[in-house]
């Protein structure tokens, strides 16, 4: 009896050669770091160095997540991947009265350069390369970031990273959003324009189907997705004027990798495919670059159980290694006791190791693409990639990402495939492992990492001293002329940054955008 993918596609129980009947390999594979990329971005990919490593952490004050960033670093990690608290997310202060009881919990508390300085102290920004999970306030957090790097002796054009900056997506599946869709858009064309003129070497978007994935999406909707929202800000971008090989060369994209390793390296085949068509079609790029879909992967927090948590050992590995086979440019494994707190700095460091050991122990490095031409792989590859050009085409009719985000639709797909997979687990059919069979009658203690409470009180002290030191007219000036900016058409980053170098903090930066731009309001999906 067939068993149904993850996106609910037919998964047959042999496959052979009639899988690929009328099949052309010239046209579907190409080579290796050629169009259309279905094997890979890169002629040699793992052959000559393996993916980057990177462990997303950040928690507590700027002080606790620099002491993990030098261990990481230390354990051998090739990159950063800095995450925040709330408060940073949605641009509030630490002692903001809607801050309270989340600063620090899910991330790093930035309130100012000050604290940007604290958590890149020690760290030579010159040859570390670092991700940043942020969108609504990226602009804030990449323009502290510049400042850092100014004051150690580092050029912009030195600084290499990304910032997630995907803020559609957060209008989808996570929430944290600050303005409505239309001059979020124009502060993301902005980002474009400056990281060419000042940063070149950024990445300025991580476009997201990881959050997408974490909500319920199945495979096929997280890449339709993330696509639609990446033909969106290449419209965007478009529309600003901008010349599409100017730019898109730096986007990149940000995907889940789950335990179904054969959907997955379908999953992230199909991607790569379907982006460079788009790119070469419909906006005429001309540089292979601009062709290329690079993405960073994470491995399924959602699929961790805070049951039995030692067994999520073994489902970032596998999950691991499906984005690996799938061709990942950097992967974070996540710790096996994340489903119940913070990792603590022994897990962090078996989920680094858990990389280490795919890449160095294993043979999946010796060879680009080892699953290309198996029956099953590739006719997967054209099931996903034909079921998310479908509901690409659905977006499409409503006008693109933005109206039907506008409309629920995405929102709407995604709950309705969560809906399945809880039915699912529910009556057993689908197994999760100590949650609905083999399950321990008593679960063994575990002592988990907490964040301590006091941070709060001690990022209010800190704010209270900024205020009280910094030129409060120099912060003044400079957020009206943000404020100037935001209302015109005038390039919103240049103020933004003589505004953060004057001290300003984050909430008052963002307090600045939404008094010309108001606050997104959600509506209720059809």
């Amino acid at each position: 009896m067939a068993r149904e993918s993850e996106s609910g596609l037919p998964i047959e129980p042999v496959y052979g050669p009639d899988a690929l009947v009328g099949w052309d390999p010239a046209e579907k594979l190409g080579e290796p770091g050629s169009y259309p990329f279905t094997r890979g971005v890169y002629p040699s990919m793992y052959t000559g160095r393996p993916w980057t490593m990177r462990q997303y952490a950040g928690f507590g004050t700027a002080t606790e997540s620099n002491a993990r960033y030098q261990q990481l670093i230390a354990n051998g990690t090739m990159g950063l991947s800095v995450a925040f608290d709330l408060p940073t997310q949605m641009g509030h202060d630490s002692d903001a009265p809607i801050a309270h009881g989340e600063v620090g919990k899910v991330g790093v508390a930035i309130d100012s350069i000050d604290d940007m300085r604290v958590l890149f102290g020690g760290i030579p920004l010159d040859k570390v390369s670092t991700s940043m999970t942020i969108n609504a306030p990226a602009a804030l957090l990449l323009l502290m970031y510049q400042l850092v790097g100014e004051e150690q002796g580092v050029p912009a054009d030195k600084l290499t990273g990304t910032i997630q900056n995907d803020v559609l997506k957060e209008y989808i599946a996570r929430g944290t959003y600050i303005f409505p869709p239309k001059p979020s858009l124009r502060l993301i064309a902005d980002i474009f324009k400056y990281c060419k003129a000042e940063i070149p070497k950024w990445n300025t978007i991580s476009i997201s189907g990881y959050h997408m994935a974490e909500a319920g999406a199945s495979p096929a909707q997280e890449i339709a997705f993330t696509l639609a929202d990446g033909i969106e800000y290449v419209r965007t971008a478009v529309a600003a004027g901008m010349d599409v090989d100017d730019f898109a060369p730096r986007l990149s994209f940000f995907f889940v990798s789950r335990t179904t390793i054969l959907e997955e390296v379908a999953k992230f085949r199909a991607a790569r495919r379907i982006w460079a068509r788009v790119m070469k079609e419909e906006f005429g790029a001309k540089n292979p670059k601009s062709l290329m879909l690079r993405f960073h992967t994470q491995t399924a927090g959602v699929q961790l159980t805070a049951q039995q948590p030692e067994v999520n050992l073994a489902r970032v590995t596998v999950q691991g290694l499906a984005a690996v086979l799938g061709g990942t440019q950097s992967l974070h494994t996540n710790s096996f006791d994340e489903a119940i707190a913070l990792p603590t700095d022994k897990s962090a460091r078996l989920a680094l190791r858990t990389q280490q050991v795919l890449a160095y122990e294993t043979d999946v490095t010796a060879t680009v693409d080892p699953f290309a031409g198996s029956y099953v792989v590739e006719k997967m590859t054209d099931d996903v990639e034909a079921a998310a050009v479908e509901l690409m085409g659905k977006v499409e009719e409503m006008g693109g990402a933005v109206n039907a985000i506008e409309r629920g639709f995405q929102k709407n797909e995604i709950e309705r495939s969560a809906y399945r997979i809880a039915l699912e687990t529910d009556s057993g059919e689908r197994v999760v492992v100590g949650v609905n069979r083999f399950q321990l009658e008593e679960e063994e203690p575990y002592e988990p990492m907490r964040v301590d409470p006091a941070i709060e009180a001690q990022q209010a002290e800190r704010l209270a001293k900024l205020r009280a030191e910094r030129d409060q007219a120099a912060v003044d000036a400079a957020l009206a002329s943000l404020r100037k900016a935001a209302s015109g058409t005038d390039n919103v980053l240049y103020p933004m940054k003589e505004a953060l170098a004057a001290r300003a903090t984050v909430g008052e930066v963002c307090d600045a955008l939404r008094e010309v731009w108001g606050q997104y309001v959600p509506t209720d999906a059809f």
